[in-house]
């Protein structure tokens, strides 16, 4: 693996410890010795899922990416879009629900859309790429 691979790589690995924190957090919430309401309840769900499948995902996909990406804005697009998508959705859900007893999501929710932009961009240039390496073009 390139250098920069690595590096992403043991970015990503460290950012998984923050995941298990936010695991400890939904255990003291589902055993009722932390307060949230139903909606930070299934927010806080949904943002520690993306969190983890994003950051495995973001893994899975760097020696892919290593293969075939190219320095120009694909290759960049490819390697980094689903890792950004890993920040960008996970704390949209967190952040928009943060307070007391919040009845909807605040703007910040907004998050989640540019998170999930990334993320089809991302996989979106991978793909593409993976099939012209394999295509020998």
């Amino acid at each position: 693996m390139e250098p920069e691979t690595l590096v992403l790589a043991g970015i990503l690995l460290l950012s998984l410890i923050a995941v298990t924190t936010g695991g400890q957090l939904l255990l003291r919430i589902t055993t009722g010795a932390l307060y949230a309401n139903e909606l930070q309840k299934s927010w806080f769900r949904a943002g520690h899922a993306h969190a983890g499948v994003l950051l495995v995902l973001s893994l899975a996909l760097l020696p892919y990416t290593d293969h075939f990406a190219t320095e120009n804005f694909f290759g960049s697009v490819a390697r980094l879009g689903v890792p950004v998508a890993a920040i960008l959705m996970p704390a949209g859900f967190f952040l928009s629900v943060i307070g007391k007893d919040p009845q909807k999501p605040s703007k910040l929710a907004w998050l989640i859309a540019v998170g999930a932009a990334s993320l089809i961009a991302g996989l979106l240039a991978a793909g593409i790429l993976a099939i012209q390496a394999g295509a020998g073009g």
